[in-house]
């Protein structure tokens, strides 16, 4: 509905600017009215019956035009570019590694002089996870922040990081950066403050004098850390206050009811746009907005805040897709790709980490059951949106996917968890696996999973007992895990060492801001020695670097791949065998993947479930045609194996 006051607003703002709405700054001119109505009714949503929220409007409004005008031109001939070609991200072109830079390559000088390892594979997006200043000792890995705008020592400077984005640009290369909207460090300037008795900077947080409104709180909200970071709260004397601490006592919590934090996070997004970030992730949306009587996570407001957001990079940095790190229920996950009339308009990408757990599921059992009883709530995901596919992140593995899916398998859900943690935790009998628990709650029995893909696929157990067939079985793991992630729809995340078969790294023990954390074992400090390897033939490195490069290689040459709403997944007609059409102007793509130690068998009738008989197949791996059976026929499967089919001819 056309506002004409706000119109008039953004008018005199963009005229006080010096903006040139009729030449040069046209596209943004036309973008931001075109929001305008968006943008002031979502943050009225949320705002609007607070005493400063006129004026804050004025100052989110001057955010907007001061982050274009900034924008250099190079980042805007991209938004255009970007603009032109539709959704972008949702291309079978692109593939991403996730990586700490200073356990990588050290530093960020030493990063540009590793792109030629990405390269090399076929890799062409870079997540790097948190490199702005956070505290030694209580960082979180980065995700306590003290310093928005501030690259850390330990990996070099802002200047370093923007010379390796220059670099990725003549490579074709796109670069995904976090911000940690849920918090700061305790050491953050706004904390300092907010320490010394700033009123305003105590605003910024959620501060109490006393344990009644905190306990009010307490009622409703789970602990995130209950081993290492009991409660919700912490006790800061210097101020004689609580303030809310939802993951780790130096980490505080931002309070978003205050819409000066909105204007000044979002200063903070734009500064990570103009360096030329392409995805920004934004890092535990869900806990964004805090209610009493509620578990904190998940609430309507949070959506309506990353609504906003999204509508703000859309005017100004409309390049820029977002990417919100929810790792929720399937259910709960589909409301951060925007619902009613902000479908597809929220969050772009989400991980898709109910498919990754139950990956790992799949592969301790043989069983695709619970996997495909997942399958009718992800295929809700809006066209226009996509997931970041995964076998392994620097987080944990979760189990917390729905009961209902265990039960439709036939399992218990308790005993199925149980049977799954001690798997991967190495201590079932017969457990090629070699993890750890990580945050086990002995109250409720809960924990995830902390190790490397290779680890975890047995390949480290393996290789101390020098045996041969386990080596081979574990690396077949890894590639099944791997292609079937690469396959399904949505970019493809690789995480570091996993594209060399790395095995846990136990030096975190021996650091004290570390050591409580097993989630540092899967992520390794990088050997370059080790590294080399993968050009030696028929060594561990070498045999998975080549078969992973391969499945990206091919990846990239079927744009039926790309994520656009297009796949079916098959019956289990044998439960071993997970499997999928994609389907796109014509062409059809076939994924089959065996999460079985023994052959299995699938009928040539099954291809035919989704309405096609295929006749003739292109087999991607092997590089031949294969030529369909009889319906009373098998495709017989490898253990661990796949098949990557095109079909080539049918009867439709």
């Amino acid at each position: 509905m056309y506002n004409s006051s706000i119109h008039q607003h953004i008018n005199a703002a963009l005229q006080k600017n010096n903006i040139d709405i009729a030449g040069a700054d046209n596209l943004f001119y036309t973008r931001m009215i075109a929001n305008a109505d968006a943008v002031y009714n979502l943050y009225n949503e949320i705002y609007g019956n607070h005493p400063e929220s006129e004026s804050t409007f004025a100052e989110l409004t001057a955010v907007i035009i001061q982050s274009y005008k900034t924008r250099s031109a190079v980042l805007k001939k991209k938004d255009f570019e970007k603009e032109n070609r539709g959704n972008w991200f949702l291309s079978n072109e692109i593939t991403g590694m996730s990586l700490y830079v200073d356990r990588f390559s050290a530093n960020l000088k030493g990063l540009g002089n590793k792109l030629d390892h990405f390269e090399k594979l076929g890799v062409n997006l870079l997540h790097l996870l948190p490199v702005f200043e956070s505290p030694a000792g209580e960082s979180d890995g980065g995700y306590a922040v003290s310093d928005f705008r501030k690259v850390d020592q330990r990996f070099g400077s802002l200047d370093d990081l923007k010379a390796v984005r220059k670099k990725m640009d003549k490579m074709g290369m796109y670069l995904m950066q976090d911000i940690v909207l849920n918090h700061t460090s305790r050491r953050h300037e706004w904390a300092e403050k907010a320490r010394q008795g700033d009123a305003k900077y105590q605003d910024y947080f959620y501060m109490f004098d006393d344990r009644v409104i905190p306990d009010e709180y307490e009622k409703a909200m789970p602990e995130i850390f209950p081993e290492s970071a009991p409660g919700n709260f912490t006790w800061i004397p210097e101020c004689n206050k609580w303030v809310m601490t939802v993951f780790h006592n130096y980490q505080w919590d931002l309070n978003f009811t205050n819409p000066a934090v909105l204007v000044d996070m979002l200063d903070h997004i734009f500064f990570y746009a103009n360096i030329g970030v392409d995805i920004l992730r934004i890092d535990a949306p869900a806990f964004i907005w805090k209610q009493k009587g509620t578990n904190c996570q998940n609430l309507p407001q949070a959506h309506t805040l990353l609504r906003l957001i999204k509508q703000c990079v859309i005017a100004a940095a409309p390049g820029m897709a977002i990417l919100g790190e929810a790792i929720v229920s399937p259910e709960e996950i589909m409301k951060y790709f925007g619902t009613g009339e902000y479908t597809a308009k929220e969050c772009d990408f989400a991980y898709n980490a109910t498919q990754m757990a139950l990956q790992w599921d799949m592969l301790a059992t043989g069983d695709t059951r619970v996997m495909l009883a997942a399958q009718p709530g992800l295929l809700k995901k809006p066209y226009g949106t996509s997931w970041i596919t995964y076998t392994r992140c620097h987080d944990d593995i979760g189990l917390a996917y729905d009961d209902h899916m265990i039960r439709a398998a036939g399992y218990d859900p308790y005993l199925h968890r149980k049977y799954l943690k001690e798997y991967y935790e190495g201590s079932l009998p017969g457990s090629p696996s070699k993890g750890a628990l990580f945050s086990a709650n002995p109250k409720t029995g809960d924990a995830r999973i902390s190790g490397t893909l290779a680890s975890l696929c047995g390949l480290e157990k393996a290789i101390k007992a020098d045996d041969n067939a386990a080596i081979n079985q574990s690396i077949n793991k890894i590639l099944l895990m791997q292609a079937h992630s690469f396959f399904l729809g949505g970019v493809p995340m690789l995480f570091y060492g996993d594209e060399l078969g790395y095995c846990n790294d136990y030096s975190y023990l021996d650091d004290p801001g570390k050591s409580y954390d097993n989630r540092w074992m899967h992520r390794p400090v990088i050997d370059w020695e080790k590294n080399k390897k993968i050009d030696k033939p028929g060594t561990i490195e070498q045999r998975i670097f080549s078969a992973t490069q391969k499945l990206i290689s091919i990846r990239k040459k079927l744009p039926v791949i790309g994520d656009y709403k297009n796949i079916a997944w098959l019956p289990p007609f044998n439960i071993h065998v997970a499997a999928y059409l994609r389907t796109l102007g014509g062409h059809q793509f076939y994924g089959v993947f065996n999460f079985s130690e023994e052959p299995c068998y699938l009928k040539w009738s099954a291809f035919k479930d989704k309405g096609i008989t295929p006749l003739k197949f292109y087999d991607h791996i092997a590089a031949k045609e294969v030529v369909a059976g009889p319906d009373n026929e098998h495709l017989i499967i490898g253990g661990y194996g796949f098949y990557l089919f095109s079909v080539v001819d049918s009867n439709k």
